[in-house]
């Protein structure tokens, strides 16, 4: 006869047996869109067997977590923009991201002061000009302030951020006196008022309103597969090697970092690994024409499309301090008057 010891070790093991083994899990919050990520989130699940819980915020992404405080689930932050991921560092709701093979794989410029964050993909901002009516292959940023290009140059607002930023980077190169007299030389340059957006300045070139323009290299890559009339803005430019004089070119990121409050943190590392895996950076990376952050990468669509792009070697932090600067800067000379 089977005592009350031995029923209630088998009634155990039943219970035991019959609970799934919770699956290990890392929460990710992010303003990027879905279908750029989930790929490179699904790819990542199948291969680590760790769960991503995502969620897509348009905009509030360092207010929630702070309203969170210690309670917070969030494990990971990814957002665009050296601007946006410094601030969050600013907003004390980042740790330091502590992995040697980070440290290998990222170029110390491309990471936040004591590795707060960490940059997965690039975007360059880059001068294309008409096919038909410019013959050169390569300009500089300082260029651009020749007076040869007056009436032929367009760009959006000045104060829009991907402007902002290269402005920025264009005051740590060059001081406040020069960036001055520079937004105020390309201001004589353009075509017309500043404004719109990246890929207006292409339909404008194929229109023969300018000649030369300034514009960020993943949306080449858009109007290269597009099925619309902006198939036919691609066709009438050809982007130039672009570079600081003294530097690279200018590029702006988008970049993950780890909460403060992680209560998977270890996992939150895996993840961030994982995406600057040769894997994770084609499936992320192709899906928006970024630039991979790991050299070992060859053959993303972007590279194809256009060719490499060094990477200005100031630190990306330096850029997100004087973005204030540059602002500033931007409405003292009327730039975008």
């Amino acid at each position: 006869m089977i005592d009350k010891t031995r029923l209630s070790l088998i009634a155990l093991a039943s219970c035991l047996l019959a609970t799934p083994v919770l699956a290990q899990s890392v929460n990710l919050y992010t303003t990027r869109e879905p279908a750029l990520l989930n790929p490179a989130l699904e790819a990542f699940t199948k291969d680590t067997g760790i769960k991503v819980n995502a969620v897509f915020l348009k905009d509030g992404l360092q207010e929630r977590i702070k309203a969170e405080g210690a309670n917070s689930p969030a494990d990971v932050m990814l957002v665009v923009d050296v601007g946006e991921i410094n601030a969050a560092v600013d907003a004390g709701i980042t740790q330091p991201v502590k992995s040697a093979l980070v440290d290998k794989t990222v170029p110390a410029q491309l990471r936040g002061a004591q590795d707060n964050w960490v940059t997965l993909t690039k975007r360059g901002r880059v001068v294309v000009v008409s096919k038909e009516r410019v013959k050169q292959d390569a300009i500089t940023y300082e260029d651009l302030a020749d007076p040869k290009w007056k009436g032929k140059f367009c760009i959006r607002a000045g104060q829009h951020p991907y402007n902002n930023a290269f402005f920025a980077a264009y005051l740590t190169h060059h001081g406040a006196e020069k960036t001055e007299a520079y937004l105020k030389a390309l201001k004589a340059n353009t075509a017309r008022k500043p404004g719109g957006g990246d890929r207006d300045v292409a339909r404008d070139i194929l229109s023969g309103q300018c000649d030369i323009a300034l514009i960020n290299t993943y949306y080449i890559g858009l109007m290269s597969t597009a099925t619309n009339e902006q198939k036919g803005w691609f066709e009438a430019i050809k982007p130039l090697k672009t570079t600081f004089a003294n530097g690279g070119t200018h590029v702006n990121v988008s970049a993950a970092a780890i909460a403060k409050h992680a209560p998977n943190k270890d996992n939150a590392v895996k993840l961030i690994e994982y995406m600057l895996s040769e894997k994770a950076q084609v499936l992320y990376g192709d899906g928006n024409f970024e630039f991979p952050v790991n050299a070992d990468v060859k053959e993303s669509a972007i590279v194809k499309l256009i060719g490499t792009v060094t990477p200005d070697k100031v630190a990306l932090t330096d850029i997100a301090k004087n973005r204030k600067a540059a602002a500033d800067l931007v409405d003292k000379a009327g730039f975008d008057n």
